[in-house]
């Protein structure tokens, strides 16, 4: 019999502490109001004349595990901000506020630190506010060391500028990329197993945190060019380009772009098909834009000027 829930294996002045090393942190991207029943962040509301909130959640997935393998938990925090608020602004919205979801068997104060500083620079990258979160402690579910991580996030964009102009889009447009850092948070189930055996500086590869877009994508957005910006996460390129097209047109790419040497390790070393390959990850792609050919030197000339590089994958076609 237990008679307390630390006993029970629930520590809730171990996730006080945790708590109260948050509110400690001294960053832009942390809400003043964290630490109440909910956050709250300001929005100025001035700026629109139809504004439009959007939300979405995700995770890092199995990526947990290869941080777990190699012991480096500082930037699995950065992805799972990534993962979210990348889905935000390729939708032309700027993300305003982030929380997140920690789940574990035990609390361990030093891996959560890492974790939630992680969150925080994700946040800061971002340009938006970290405004709460969750820390659950179930060890009946969970085993001492495990964990699990879930993001949310809240933006808010001009109606009128929301993304993706599917009616712009016209035969002859232009696909241009903004590079990925690497795999990003999707086909690790199948990355993990090829790689195993193989010595941790090809695991630290795996483990680069997902680049956040949210500063290059508003730079671009001002040009008015971009008529449909795509997220390259699980299913690669063709599935989620797909997913921001009108009907009648499809994207025909060249996949000739120069990528990380990991997706080269990694199909050679487990014998996987291009077509697989592409399937399951982003082959160098964060994500995908589609401008009218009389605009790529505007937005490369944007690019130009904020330090980031554009680079062309493919052209608009007839479906």
């Amino acid at each position: 019999m237990v008679s307390s829930y630390k006993e029970a294996g629930v520590d809730i002045e171990a996730g006080e502490r945790f708590a109260q090393f948050i509110s400690r942190i001294k960053s832009n991207a942390i809400s003043s109001s964290l630490g109440g029943f909910a956050g709250g962040v300001e929005i100025d509301l001035s700026r629109y004349k139809n504004p439009m909130i959007f939300s979405c959640t995700d995770g890092v997935g199995t990526k947990l595990l290869v941080a777990k393998k190699l012991g480096i938990f500082d930037t699995i925090g950065i992805d799972l901000v990534a993962m979210s608020v990348n889905d935000l602004i390729v939708c032309g919205v700027s993300p305003i506020s982030f929380l997140d979801y920690i789940a574990c068997g035990k609390i361990n104060q030093e891996l959560l630190h890492s974790i939630i500083k992680g969150i925080v620079t994700g946040c800061e990258q971002a340009e938006c506010e970290l405004s709460g979160g969750e820390t659950a402690e179930m060890p009946d579910l969970y085993k001492d060391d495990d964990f699990d991580l879930a993001g949310f996030a809240v933006g808010v964009g001009e109606k009128s500028l929301i993304l993706p102009k599917k009616e712009r889009i016209n035969c002859g447009d232009v696909v241009l990329a903004l590079a990925s850092s690497g795999i990003h948070s999707n086909g690790l189930s199948l990355a993990r197993k090829v790689l195993e055996g193989c010595e941790d500086k090809i695991w630290e590869m795996a483990l680069t945190p997902t680049k956040i877009y949210v500063k290059e994508l508003k730079k671009l957005f001002e040009t008015n060019a971009i008529k449909a910006a795509a997220h390259i996460t699980g299913g690669g390129l063709e599935s989620n380009f797909a997913r921001v097209m009108p009907t009648n047109l499809v994207a025909n790419f060249s996949w000739d772009w120069h990528y990380h040497e990991i997706f080269d390790i990694i199909q050679k070393r487990g014998n996987v098909a291009t077509s697989e390959m592409r399937k399951v990850f982003n082959m160098g792609i964060g994500v995908a834009l589609v401008v009218a050919k009389e605009d790529v030197a505007i937005v490369n000339e944007v690019a130009a000027k904020n330090n980031f590089s554009l680079f062309q994958i493919g052209q608009i076609v007839t479906a």
